[in-house]
């Protein structure tokens, strides 16, 4: 029996995530596996790659083969080369936490002209207008 190291596809039709499992070659894709040892969340940014190395190590010792979407998150995370005994590759992106925005207080505003407007309403300059023009008829 052949036993494979592949992914199994989960998730909405636009929204794929993936678990890496070990099963047998003649299962389906998403069929049923013997051991689940990682997942795969191509859509986040950076992509998230989860495996446990203990378990990739033991299957790839005792005859697994990874299939090539598998190798590359294999080559990615190092459990390649770490199998191989080949030099480890450079670390994995993690996303930057978002930076919280500044408060309206720490960036000098104060609240002493609240309610206020800053320009005057257009029915004052108008009503402001009317009376000069009638003064300057009459004189």
């Amino acid at each position: 029996m052949a036993v494979k190291i592949k992914l199994k596809r989960l998730g909405k039709i636009r929204a794929p995530h993936y678990r890496i499992v070990v099963a047998d070659s003649r299962t389906r894709r998403d069929g049923r596996a013997i051991e689940e040892i990682g997942k795969y969340h191509p859509t986040y940014n950076p992509s998230v790659m989860e495996v446990d190395a203990d378990r990739v190590a033991y299957w790839l010792g005792v005859g697994a083969q990874p299939t090539e979407p598998v190798l590359a998150i294999l080559k990615k995370t190092g459990d390649w080369q770490k199998f191989k005994g080949e030099p480890a590759p450079a670390p994995l992106l993690v996303a930057e936490p978002k930076k919280a925005r500044p408060l309206f207080e720490a960036l000098g505003g104060d609240d002493a002209g609240k309610g206020e407007a800053i320009t005057q309403k257009k029915k004052a300059e108008k009503k402001d207008e009317a009376p000069a023009e009638s003064e300057s008829t009459e004189a």
